[in-house]
C-alpha cells in the first residue's frame, strides 16, 4: 500500500485562516511562557509561516501579544445574539457560562493575563482591559434587552464594571487557589449578576420599591 503523506505544515490558507493560526499559536506560546522569553522567530516556526507574515498580519510581536490580550478579553459581538433569549436569570447564566468557557480553553493565557495580581504592570494590557470591561457593561445591557436603558444606565453599568472585577477574582479561585469548583463559580456569578439587574438596580431606581423601602 503506498504511503500517504501527511498535509505539509506550509500549506496555503485564507488570508483569515492564516491570521487565526498565527493568534492561536501566540496565545499559547504567551501563555506557557513570559512575553520577553518568545521571539518572533519561535512564533513564526510554530504557527508554520514566515516570519514577514507575522510582521504583515500584526506589524511586531508586541503588537501580536496585545491583540491576544484583546481578542481574549473582549466579547464579540456574535456573542450578544446567541446570548438574548429567555428571562434575566437565564441570560445571565448563559453570559457567565460563555466567560467560563473561553478561560478554560484559554487558561494559560488568561491567567497569565490576570491570574497573578490583575493588571495595571502594563499600560497597555491595563488600557485594553478597561476598555473590555466598557465594551462588556453596554454588550450585557443588550444582552438582557436593556440597551436603551436611560434612568440610571451609568450605575448599572458601573455596578456591572464593578462585578467584572469580582469574576476576574473568582477564576483565580477557581484555577489558581482551587478553593472554588467550576459549577461553584458560574452559580455564585450567574445569581449576582442577575441580581444586580432585577434586585439592585431596582431598588436604586425603581420609585416603587424606593416607596416600599
Amino acid at each position: 500500500m503506498a504511503r500517504v503523506n501527511p498535509e505539509p505544515r506550509w500549506r496555503r490558507l485564507e488570508p483569515d485562516e492564516r491570521r487565526a493560526q498565527i493568534l492561536a499559536c501566540a496565545r499559547r506560546l504567551f501563555g506557557e511562557r513570559h512575553y520577553d522569553a518568545v521571539s518572533t522567530t519561535e512564533l513564526a516556526r510554530e504557527s508554520g509561516v514566515a516570519r514577514g507574515l507575522i510582521n504583515h498580519y500584526f506589524g511586531t510581536k508586541r503588537e501580536l501579544y496585545l491583540e491576544v490580550v484583546r481578542e481574549l478579553m473582549f466579547i464579540p459581538e456574535f456573542a450578544v445574539e446567541r446570548l438574548a433569549h429567555g428571562s434575566v436569570e437565564e441570560r445571565a447564566a448563559a453570559s457567565i457560562e460563555r466567560f467560563l468557557a473561553v478561560i478554560e480553553r484559554n487558561r494559560a493565557m488568561w491567567l497569565a493575563t490576570v491570574g497573578t495580581g490583575g493588571y495595571g504592570r502594563d499600560p497597555d494590557v491595563e488600557q485594553i482591559m478597561q476598555e473590555a470591561d466598557e465594551i462588556a457593561a453596554d454588550r450585557f445591557l443588550e444582552t438582557v434587552g436593556l440597551p436603551d436603558l436611560s434612568e440610571g444606565r451609568e450605575e448599572l453599568r458601573a455596578m456591572i464594571r464593578s462585578f467584572a472585577g469580582m469574576a476576574k477574582a473568582a477564576t483565580r479561585e477557581w484555577l489558581v487557589r482551587k478553593t472554588l469548583t467550576r459549577d461553584q463559580v458560574q452559580l455564585m456569578l450567574a445569581t449576582l449578576l442577575a441580581a444586580i439587574i432585577t434586585d439592585v438596580h431596582s431598588r436604586m431606581f425603581d420609585p416603587a420599591v424606593r416607596e416600599t423601602s
